[in-house]
């Protein structure tokens, strides 16, 4: 059972990663970021879902950085958004 203060966050952080991910829209980079809302448009995804997907798979690398503490692998991020609509493992 979720606290109303891990919801709150919980939704502060998705906004702020949609927001990253729109940023990366925008700025183009990562252009797999641009490619995988193209593709999932013309299978049917409507933006906010599109952008919802993205932002999670954008968490799984933030993550896996901090506890790895290792650099951010965008390689690996551009990889995990061209899979999606198939949301990287949570091991």
């Amino acid at each position: 059972m979720h606290s109303s203060d891990d919801t709150a966050d919980e939704a502060f952080a998705h906004t702020k990663l949609v927001e990253a991910v729109e940023n990366q829209l925008a700025a183009g980079e990562p252009a797999a970021a641009q490619a995988t809302l193209n593709k999932l448009t013309l299978v049917g995804y409507g933006r906010e879902d599109i952008l919802g997907l993205m932002a999670q798979v954008l968490a799984y690398h933030i993550n896996l950085m901090l506890e790895q503490n290792t650099p951010f692998d965008l390689e690996a991020y551009e990889q995990a958004l061209r899979n999606l609509p198939d949301l990287p493992d949570k091991e």
